[in-house]
């Protein structure tokens, strides 16, 4: 083969990698189409995918269920604008809920989609977002975390999350927060970037099966007033039940008032025949 042609057959061998690993040019409609969450309640999450925390440690998702329950969020570190708006918001969330420390009652992991993510920059996004809590830095109870490809898309299709590579780099993903039981089940899904105080702390107990934050009893009355909307995708007031309630505490105090009625009665009835000669 002459010279001139082996130079053109490896300029087109060259044209088509280079092609094949250019972004993909999408319209906003159809990034759209292909993010989002495909809800898997009740999957356990592959307790056993080695990752590497901000630190450098090889860990496992196993190492982070100790008997609380977890928030899993699936982000990336270099994110100039989404993640960063959805951390400072999952923090005051976090901190304006009654009852529940991050502390004591429950874990924080946040894994990055991106698998070519440099350590340096997860320990940054670890620093940086540990530096804006108020109750300080929370250690180990909120890692940063990477992993290869494989480790990741297994992750993410075994909880339904759906993400879109754009270009090195630059990642189109679903904002959620996926609440996990302490054994790792999926829980709860919690959307959008203005996380609701009381609908996070309503899945952590949910997901504890109301052993956190205090009274069990009051726990379950709790959850028993409230029930997930999925349309809505928040928790509201359970109606019904509020009604039942609210019968059975009159049902109760007539029950009392009866009862003292009755024991009045008996005392006059009592004294009269005492009065009689």
């Amino acid at each position: 083969m002459k010279t001139p042609a082996i130079l053109s057959m490896l300029l087109i061998v060259l044209f088509c990698q280079a092609a094949a690993a250019a972004p993909v040019r999408l319209t906003e409609q159809e990034i759209l189409q292909r993010i989002g969450v495909d809800e898997k309640p009740g999957v356990v999450i592959p307790l056993d995918l080695p990752f590497t925390d901000q630190h450098g440690k090889t860990v496992t998702l196993a190492d982070y269920l100790t008997g609380e329950p977890v928030i899993l969020t699936l982000n990336y570190y270099s994110c100039p604008m989404l993640c960063p708006l959805t951390f400072r918001n999952l923090i005051s969330a976090i901190e304006e809920m009654q009852g529940l420390s991050l502390a004591r009652d429950f874990r924080m992991v946040t894994v990055s989609v991106d698998p070519d993510e440099t350590l340096q920059r997860a320990r940054e996004k670890a620093d940086e977002t540990h530096g804006m809590m108020r109750d300080g830095d929370p250690g180990d109870r909120w890692p940063f975390l990477l992993g290869r490809s494989p480790e990741i898309e297994r992750l993410a299709g075994t909880v339904g999350y759906r993400y879109l590579q754009l270009g090195k780099n630059d990642f189109a993903h679903p904002s959620v927060a996926i609440v996990l039981t302490p054994d790792g089940r999926v829980a709860r899904y919690l959307y959008g970037l203005d996380l609701k105080p009381r609908d996070l702390k309503l899945a952590l107990i949910e997901a504890s099966n109301g052993r956190i934050g205090g009274s069990t009893v009051m726990n379950r009355v709790l959850m028993y007033c409230f029930h997930y909307d999925p349309a809505g995708r928040k928790y509201t007031l359970a109606a019904v039940n509020i009604m039942k309630i609210a019968g059975g505490a009159v049902l109760l105090l007539l029950g009392v008032l009866l009862i003292a009625l009755r024991r009045q009665e008996k005392r006059r009835a009592a004294e009269k025949s005492e009065d009689t000669p």
